[in-house]
């Protein structure tokens, strides 16, 4: 996380709090300005904190230390007079004042004058990109940059500067490659940045891929190239809201062409960015997740998360929807939930398409435990099959093709309820007691 990545209150407090910092409360200063940044960022009150209120304990004026009169006090000395105890007092100081104290605090207003310099060297740099990245942009890099005071990084004025800490600064690159297209390979030795496209390009590669998209180019293209312009975001640590938008499109693109290991990995990079409050189409993504923590069947999981939905999230149709789908399954209300199939909002259909076989085999089991006998064109409306051929592909493959009337037209087949209640249940034993979900993280 670098100082990029704060907001203009929080980087004017911390340039204070660092000029204010002398040798003997630096150690107490610096801890105490790491805790605090650190708290606001677990808080996610980094850019709604009052910055210009907060003061450093450590750098508070503390009070001279009172001398007991009575103890220091001769008893047959005269007592002084206010004037000259004052004269006594700068005689003191005068003394105490030596070369070797003049000496330090030169060091100490280069030193400051040196770290004003790269400061204001380090802004004028950062101005373009600034502009390039939109002034909203959370650039997560570093707390710091290597080569200014930091309170988590090695200075080399810094007396107690930890050496074994490693500064990761160091080995952030910006990319100067122009290419708008570059094949994905995954990285065996440390980034080039001749290799690694800024953001400006970056930004322009996405334009791109998003017309490429809709002219119908292969997916296997579309998801190389996404995968290259994640990583060009990874190894130059971009974190802000156009690293969302690269992930939530990557991801529906994943969602449309039934590539789910690529659909895991962009929503679990996306739950990172929004737990960073970087905004984004938070709500969607939260309704997908439900969906596939019931694809899942992992229980304790979804109702842990569902428990952490905040009053926005559930006031979203989309999240909404999503719970009642939850509901539904959970109830065993098959009519209402194979409605709701056909009225997903957004993408979620997609989702539910990997685990609705499962859901009607079950509606089907407890079908044929309430009925001798059901017809094609009962089976057909309700678990929400769109034709009675697609209703009897099902019936066969899943070992219920029982039939009182094999000789009948297609919707007027009945299924022999009796029969077909155990073929029905060591069916769904075999292949939906066990999910298996790839790319899941």
């Amino acid at each position: 996380m670098s100082s990029e990545s704060w907001p203009p209150p929080l980087k004017e407090w911390v340039a204070r709090c660092l000029g204010q910092m002398t040798d003997a409360n630096r150690a107490e200063a610096q801890a105490e300005l790491r805790g605090s940044i650190a708290n606001a960022f677990a808080e996610k009150t980094l850019w709604t904190t009052d910055w210009a209120g907060v003061q450093l304990k450590s750098l508070m004026p503390k009070a001279p230390p009172m001398l007991n009169s009575l103890k220091r006090k001769m008893n047959d000395a005269p007592p002084m007079s206010k004037k000259a105890k004052k004269a006594a007092a700068q005689k003191r100081n005068d003394a105490n004042l030596d070369f070797g104290d003049q000496a330090a605090l030169n060091r100490r207003a280069e030193r400051f004058q040196r770290e004003h310099d790269i400061e204001r060297q380090k802004s004028m740099r950062g101005q373009a990109s600034l502009q390039a990245n939109n002034q909203n942009a959370h650039l997560f890099n570093r707390i710091s940059r290597s080569d200014s005071p930091s309170a988590f990084g090695t200075n080399p004025d810094d007396p107690e500067a930890d050496p074994n800490v490693l500064d990761w600064d160091k080995y952030t690159i910006v990319g100067t490659n122009q290419e708008l297209f570059k094949d994905y390979l995954r990285l065996t030795s440390e980034p080039k940045p001749e290799t690694i496209r800024p953001y400006s390009v970056l930004q322009q590669t996405l334009i791109e891929l998003k017309k490429r998209w809709k002219e119908k180019v292969s997916y296997n293209w579309i998801c190389n190239q996404f995968k290259s312009l994640r990583q060009d975001l990874t190894v130059q640590r971009i974190k802000n809201e156009f690293t969302v938008q690269v992930y939530e499109i990557h991801a529906r693109m994943a969602l449309e062409s039934s590539d789910m290991v690529e659909y895991n990995q962009c929503q679990a990079t996306l739950k990172n960015l929004y737990d960073l409050g970087i905004p984004g189409k938070h709500e969607e993504f939260t309704a997908y997740r439900i969906l596939m923590l019931l694809h899942g069947r992992n229980k304790s999981e979804l109702n842990l998360y569902v428990g952490t939905l905040t009053p926005r999230q559930k006031r979203d149709p989309a999240v909404q929807h999503a719970l009642r789908v939850q509901r539904a399954i959970s109830m065993g209300n098959y009519h209402a939930l194979f409605e709701m199939y056909w009225n997903a909002p957004n993408m979620g259909a997609y989702i539910m398409d990997y685990f609705i076989d499962r859901e009607r085999t079950r509606a089907l089991m407890t079908m044929t435990k309430a009925y001798r006998t059901i017809t094609m064109g009962f089976i057909q409306n309700e678990l929400g099959f769109e034709t009675v051929p697609e209703t009897l592909k099902f019936i066969e493959t899943h070992g219920s093709a029982f039939f009182i009337n094999p000789n009948a037209p297609d919707r007027d087949l009945t299924v022999e309820c009796k029969v077909a209640a155990p073929q029905l249940a060591q069916v769904y034993e075999e292949r939906y007691r066990k999910v298996g979900i790839k790319g899941a993280i």
